[in-house]
């Protein structure tokens, strides 16, 4: 005790004080997380409809799941909205943020249009998605009218239906995205230009050996982000399906979140969702911890020496 709490008087009560000041965080966080995840391990151990006495099933639930063609469809279509969310709208939002980052007239107004659809509620924007790709008035079907696209059904096709899900949520984190690239690149030294200037390079070269390195952190943090968003995706799914084909037609569109949702409030199969939601939360861990291991391979921290 003496080792972790330090020798010296002194050093005791400064670990005393950090602990005090950490205490209600950690509290916190076992209380509204770790508490949760424990209830729902041993929901996942039942078999329960909210009505009926929960019945022990062992780890038939998680046997069930990994034999449920429904899953691995849902999974699917999950990592198909994953691959194409995330590089899409990082390269989108970081050459949003090189545009604004430049002294142009009002950019601070399109700064703040940029940024409208993050405080935008996710269903109230899924609906206006919804008209605009109504297949015989909506705006994309106009546009793609001199192609005789008009008439496409882009929410009841199977092999469509994930791509106004992908625009919807690419547009809707565009903004905060952007927000973040900007931060990181005012942030870098202006000195690096400069004496990248002296020596002669080029705009392109400033570019990849200036700022992609001192942005890495910044893409390394958006990265993260993006792809527990992109597992999280259920909003856009709920809103932009029909009622008759919620969820896409055979499950096009059924992400691990819908899937999630229909097992436990329309299914009420509590249990089974339970398992779902276990396995969800392992997959974006191991997503996440799988970036952190690439962490110092790809992204360079600026030395404070």
């Amino acid at each position: 005790m003496m080792n972790v709490f330090g020798k010296t008087p002194l050093a005791r009560r400064r670990a005393y004080w950090g602990i005090a000041l950490v205490a209600p965080n950690i509290l916190g966080l076992a209380f509204f997380f770790g508490i949760p995840v424990l209830m729902a391990f041993l929901t996942s151990l039942q078999e329960w409809n909210a009505l009926r006495p929960p019945i022990p099933v062992g780890l038939q639930n998680f046997e069930r799941l990994f034999q449920d063609p429904d899953f691995w469809q849902a999974l699917g279509n999950t990592l198909k909205l994953l691959v194409f969310v995330v590089p899409t709208g990082i390269l989108l939002a970081m050459g949003l943020a090189l545009l604004l980052n430049q002294k142009l007239r009002g950019r601070g107004f399109f700064r703040t249009l940029y940024f409208l659809p993050v405080v935008t509620s996710t269903v109230a924007a899924s609906i206006v998605w919804t008209w605009i790709f109504q297949p015989r008035y909506g705006l994309v079907g106009n546009a793609l009218a001199i192609f005789g696209g008009r008439d496409t059904n882009w929410l009841t096709r199977p092999d469509l239906v994930l791509i106004p899900i992908a625009v919807v949520t690419i547009w809707q984190r565009l903004g905060f995205d952007m927000v973040l690239f900007l931060a990181g690149l005012q942030s870098i030294p202006r000195i690096l230009y400069e004496a990248a200037t002296i020596d002669g390079a080029n705009r392109w070269q400033k570019f990849f050996h200036i700022t992609i390195p001192m942005l890495s952190p910044t893409s390394f943090l958006v990265t993260v982000l993006s792809v527990i968003n992109a597992f999280q995706i259920f909003d856009q799914v709920y809103v932009m399906t029909s009622r008759t084909t919620r969820g896409g037609v055979g499950g096009s569109a059924t992400t691990l979140t819908y899937f999630l949702y229909d097992r436990a409030f329309v299914g009420s199969e509590f249990g089974y969702a339970s398992a779902i939601a276990l396995v969800l939360f392992l997959l974006t861990l191991a997503f996440t911890v799988a970036q952190f291991g690439l962490q110092r391979r790809l992204v360079y921290y600026e030395s404070g020496d």
